[in-house]
């Protein structure tokens, strides 16, 4: 096990449970921002899906305002923005007034996938990047336009011979700095070609990390804006006093992804004692198994050495925690304690 302490960010979905409204949910958001931005986590992502009841972070460029307003240190970004979802030039202006606003903490990260089902993809992209195939061929032309766009000089559109200058915002003075996101070696080999810092969604795929970033890093190219690659890990965690407690809190949050998995419906997140009186059958009960092996759930000491010994497998020095620890009945709507306290652990 590595001694190195390893950097710790953090991920949120903004989970809305059985018990919540959304008013609730964006409550416990942001009491967990202020916790982490005590606890000297590096940044707060938060994730860009559409049309679930069980996820309510639905619209990263304002989460990251209200955010970025209740805290005064943290970096805070989009886990990621969806690029084909959003004409280029939106997310270009959303993006340049959020680092003018809140300058030096702002992180915009980009990715290629739906973040939703197909019908819903085609209700964000109508008339705001084209149908969904169109859209993702198109994604590497994207990504240079929303570059260009939030550079202080912009861009030049050529319209009927003539070139017409786009800017995201009239004056800028700085950039956000911008990652390129993945769960599939396309964004590996897009962000290496462009010399564009990238991360792995290990937090939900599990599998084909170690290939994404050797991809990555071997095949990186300089920039003048990264002169070598830069990534991160992002991991599932619950951490209590005990590896029980920590095991019973991971249960709604495990049984929400079996149904993502299986096809199931993404109801709003059970509390922890409805879930323990589901039963599965054995094969999906296998499933829940094999995905809580891949995540940190455990004691204080122990997960933090877990996190350590994933950073040193995957020679990252910054792990992005997405804390899953659900709540029990009588919880306060408005706060996610064990998800508070997952942050508190690892932080020591």
């Amino acid at each position: 096990m590595s001694e190195r302490r390893t950097t710790l960010s953090v991920l949120d979905l903004v989970p809305v449970r059985n018990d919540q409204a959304t008013a609730d949910a964006l409550a416990s958001t942001l009491a967990l921002a202020r916790v982490a931005d005590e606890l000297g986590y590096e940044r707060y992502w938060l994730a860009e899906h559409h049309n679930m009841p069980a996820v309510a972070a639905t619209n990263p460029p304002v989460l990251i305002g209200l955010v970025a307003g209740a805290t005064s240190r943290i970096r805070v970004g989009s886990g990621g923005v969806m690029l084909p979802n959003h004409a280029p030039l939106v997310v270009a202006e959303q993006f340049a007034l959020l680092e003018a606003a809140f300058p030096g903490r702002i992180d915009l990260g980009i990715g290629r996938a739906p973040g939703s089902d197909p019908v819903t993809s085609f209700a964000l992209r109508h008339g705001a990047g084209g149908v969904s195939d169109e859209a993702v061929t198109h994604f590497p032309e994207y990504v240079d336009n929303v570059l260009a766009m939030m550079e202080p000089d912009g861009v030049g559109l050529s319209v009927q011979g003539r070139s017409y200058p786009l800017k995201a915002t009239p004056s800028a003075r700085s950039v956000p700095t911008i990652w390129l996101l993945g769960s599939s070696d396309y964004s590996a080999r897009l962000a290496a070609e462009k010399g564009m810092p990238y991360v792995f969604a290990h937090h939900f795929s599990g599998q084909g990390t170690a290939e994404a970033l050797e991809l990555y890093r071997s095949t990186f190219r300089p920039s003048p804006e990264l002169a070598e690659p830069r990534t991160f890990l992002t991991v599932n965690a619950s951490v209590a006093a005990t590896d029980e407690e920590a095991q019973r809190l991971a249960l709604p949050q495990l049984q929400a992804m079996l149904s993502l998995r299986t096809g199931g419906e993404l109801k709003p997140q059970r509390l922890v004692e409805e879930a323990e009186k589901v039963e599965l059958p054995p094969a999906h009960a296998d499933l829940v198994a094999a995905m809580a092996a891949r995540w940190v759930i455990g004691a204080p000491e122990a997960a933090r050495a877990r996190i350590d010994e994933l950073a040193a497998t995957y020679g990252v020095d910054e792990v992005m925690v997405h804390p899953v620890a659900g709540a029990y009945t009588g919880t306060e709507p408005g706060r996610s304690p064990a998800r508070e306290e997952t942050l508190r652990l690892l932080a020591g």
